[in-house]
């Protein structure tokens, strides 16, 4: 029997989880969806993770949410994070954080075959943390993980493709699968080297018209001045990205398909009662997704 294994790419604001939220049932059982992933690094306000974004996507119907160098951008996942065994950070934080970085989850729909989802930071482009080594991580954690189930997949959450294409070919035949986030912007590489299923980036879920799911006209005027600016959602064209693996018992990759899947429904703005423009919450306003 082989598993059937999704992993949504990342939810980008108040489009990304929208979309999740119209989209995510229809992929699972078209597609007999076992087991859901989904990195949520940008759910709240386009950077970060917000306590409510994480107890709602997870109530959408994702089965283990990861996150990436802004884990811990919003106050109040940080004591979310233990209490939470659906969410993880990148394992290779300072030993003693917040959180877990790996976990072994067990799949009902597969008749209760366990599956381990572990996620690593990068190291390159990632100024503001210094982490362990991602690549001696994997070894460890990857032989340590095996001893309970031959089904590893691993979320990389870097910045370069060099650094996701080099930890494909460190860790094949040691994973089931290595799944690259944190570009936003799906790659056409996928493919199975010795048993371990592999893209440089599954994408971004939100708005497709947008510079890494945010407002463009922030960002360009960024580049023009600049001057830092806090940068909308983008709203416009919104399409679930990320890719479908299948996993046999042995653990070894059987196929991997890219996904991308429009979403004909908008995201129609709501204001807060008594707000003014430029007010609002990052995740208080979960609900009216």
């Amino acid at each position: 029997m082989s598993i059937r294994i999704l992993y949504v790419a990342e939810i980008v604001g108040k489009a990304g989880v929208f979309t999740v939220k119209k989209l995510l049932p229809s992929v699972v059982r078209e597609r007999k969806i076992d087991f859901v992933i989904g990195n949520a690094d940008s759910a709240t306000g386009g950077a970060g993770l917000g306590r409510q974004h994480a107890v709602y996507l997870r109530k959408l119907g994702l089965e283990a949410i990861t996150t990436g160098e802004c884990a811990y951008y919003k106050r109040d996942i940080v004591e979310q994070m233990p209490k939470a065994p659906y969410l993880l950070r990148p394992a290779n934080y300072p030993y003693g954080n917040p959180g877990r970085g790996y976990k072994v989850f067990s799949c009902p729909a597969a008749g209760g075959a366990k599956i381990a989802v572990v996620q690593l930071l990068g190291q390159a482009g990632f100024s503001r943390v210094h982490l362990a080594n991602p690549y001696q991580a994997i070894t460890d954690l990857s032989r340590k993980l095996r001893e309970e189930t031959p089904i590893v997949i691993l979320d990389f959450h870097a910045a370069t493709t060099a650094e996701k294409v080099s930890m494909s070919y460190h860790a094949a035949g040691h994973v089931s699968a290595i799944i690259g986030s944190h570009t936003k912007a799906q790659t056409a590489d996928a493919r199975i080297t010795n048993g371990t299923a592999y893209i440089t980036d599954a994408g971004r879920t939100g708005s497709l018209q947008s510079v890494g799911g945010l407002d463009p006209a922030t960002r360009i005027g960024e580049y023009l001045s600049g001057i830092s600016a806090w940068a909308k959602d983008g709203t416009a064209c919104l399409e679930l990205q990320g890719c479908v693996i299948e996993v046999g018992e042995d653990g070894r990759a059987i196929s991997i398909e890219a996904l991308r899947i429009p979403c004909a429904e908008r995201l129609e703005e709501k204001k807060p009662e008594g707000a003014t423009a430029g007010q609002g919450s990052d995740s208080s306003d979960t609900e009216q997704e």
